[in-house]
């Protein structure tokens, strides 16, 4: 329907006021308040409550999600609600609401914290789990249903509940109870249904192949063989990476493969998506492959050692060691390159790259700025001992700290032939295969004694002393004492006159 030019503004704005008062109505999200919270939550054996502030973004971006799902999960009796804490500031506070939108799912008002994903499917699918038992009952009457219940559905057919794996696949189940839907049969008919002689397990699946038998000697399984075979075909062969499924790909003990695409080319997209898909699935129990949205997360790309934003691009990522194998940029993007960088990569033939900033020109600071190029070579100097903070340029832990470490280099530089003071920008340099550890976090502070390739944890606290006491502690080389003149000078400078202690810190 079109309207006729001659409606006035004001018309138009009218009705678009009634349309939206309209739809708040007719809004499946319950609405609540600290007047009405206990008496409607706690008589709910199930209930999703979302926290919220109306000037949050996430919020926003929430709500018609949220809004969909309450909708369809209102035919299966689960019930979803919202609070606003600008209005109800006191109620959240009760319910430990730090940041907004915090979810949190009550059952007979007992809370626990929503772990799912924020869009309508992933919350209706989150949310229909939490619904059911860990395992639910499923004969030849509902087996059809149930196995496209979810995109990942496992049913375990045994001929007596007793019988193994009913046990360990219950355990699993509570495990996985969040992750995927579980059902188990002792239903002669559905044995026959789905041609399988107990007991079996199956996993059915709304992607790639849709029915996938247990393949291992099942009744000696044991729960962490379930979970890691549940796992491994939770992933596809060739699916969209984004904040949604990130984690799941995270947790799995394979490197990760992505295709860097711009999705508004959608010819190009589904082209190179289907040229890379035979290299994915010839390479499944090794690599897991995804595509991602260049533009979206070109930042990654960058974070990943794809300097150009030229697309499509592919790259390699040991998730584990956190080393990348980019390919070459400068050819285009071909099926035929993938499949030789994935071989040369699985054999072993491929050689990191590494992200370094440049070699510093000089070094004039007490404290010795390292970068990825020259780690080996420095750190691994047989004859010094090293301190190194791994830090953020942006980081305001990494601010702090700054003073702190550039004096603990002055207190040492007299020594720095034998104890280097150091730091490295994590986020700009790219550690060596060589070295026994990633960076997980801002700063993280490792001591590396001479004459070996161990490196020791700071988990003290940031105060000057306590690094200096560290450092005595560990360090394997003598700590030459400083010559007098400069130990008097850093006395009255450190001395505060009436601070406790002072004569015990002037001797460290």
């Amino acid at each position: 329907m079109r309207f006729s030019s001659f409606v006035s503004s004001v018309s138009v704005s009218a009705l678009l006021l009634a349309s939206s008062v309209l739809a708040d109505d007719a809004s499946d999200v319950i609405d609540l308040t600290s007047s009405n919270f206990k008496s409607v939550v706690d008589h709910e054996p199930l209930m999703l409550v979302e926290f919220f502030a109306p000037w949050c973004g996430h919020c926003k971006a929430l709500a018609p999600h949220y809004e969909e799902a309450a909708t369809s999960l209102k035919e299966k009796n689960v019930k979803l609600a919202k609070v606003n804490c600008v209005d109800e500031a006191d109620l959240c506070q009760s319910h430990g609401v730090q940041g907004y939108p915090t979810l949190k799912v009550f059952r007979s008002g007992e809370a626990t914290d929503y772990t799912g994903p924020r869009k309508t499917d992933g919350i209706i699918s989150y949310m229909v789990k939490q619904s059911l038992p860990a395992v639910s009952d499923v004969t030849s009457s509902n087996l059809e249903e149930f196995k496209t219940a979810d995109k990942i559905v496992a049913i375990a057919y045994v001929a007596s509940p007793t019988d193994a794996p009913a046990s360990e696949f219950s355990a699993a189940a509570e495990k996985h109870r969040d992750d995927y839907l579980f059902g188990l049969s002792t239903d002669a008919d559905a044995f026959k249904a789905e041609g399988v002689t107990p007991p079996a397990i199956v996993l059915y699946r709304s992607f790639d192949d849709p029915k996938t038998p247990y393949p291992y000697p099942i009744k000696s399984t044991t729960v962490d063989e379930l979970s890691s075979w549940l796992l491994d075909l939770s992933i596809p062969i060739i699916d969209e990476v984004n904040a949604e499924n990130y984690a799941t790909y995270s947790q799995s003990s394979k490197p990760l493969a992505y295709v860097f695409l711009d999705p508004s080319v959608a010819e190009s997209k589904e082209e190179t998506i289907n040229s890379i898909k035979p290299i994915a699935a010839e390479y499944k129990s090794t690599l897991n492959f995804v595509w991602i949205d260049a533009v979206k997360f070109g930042d990654h790309a960058k974070a990943l050692n794809l300097v150009e934003p030229k697309w499509p691009s592919f790259v390699v990522q040991d998730i584990g060691k956190q080393l990348k194998y980019p390919l070459d940029q400068t050819a285009d993007l071909s099926a035929e390159a993938v499949k030789e960088h994935v071989a040369a990569f699985v054999e072993g033939r491929l050689q990191p790259q590494l992200k370094s900033q440049p070699i510093p020109d000089s070094q004039d600071e007490a404290v010795f700025t390292l970068v990825g190029k020259q780690f080996d070579e420095v750190v691994f100097d047989d004859s010094k001992d090293v301190f190194v903070e791994f830090y953020a340029t942006w980081c305001g832990h990494c601010k702090r700290l700054k003073p702190t470490w550039d004096s603990l280099g002055e207190r040492f530089e007299h020594v720095r032939d034998s104890l280097l003071i150091a730091k490295m920008e994590a986020t700009e340099n790219d550690l060596p295969a060589s070295v026994p550890f990633r960076v997980a976090g801002f700063p993280t502070i490792k001591f590396k004694p001479a004459g070996s390739r161990d490196f020791i944890d700071y988990d003290g606290d940031r105060s000057l002393e306590s690094l200096i006491a560290f450092v005595e502690e560990n360090a394997k080389n003598p700590l030459v004492p400083k010559p007098a003149a400069a130990a008097q000078n850093e006395t009255v400078e450190r001395e505060i006159p009436g601070e406790e202690g002072a004569q015990h810190h002037d001797e460290l």
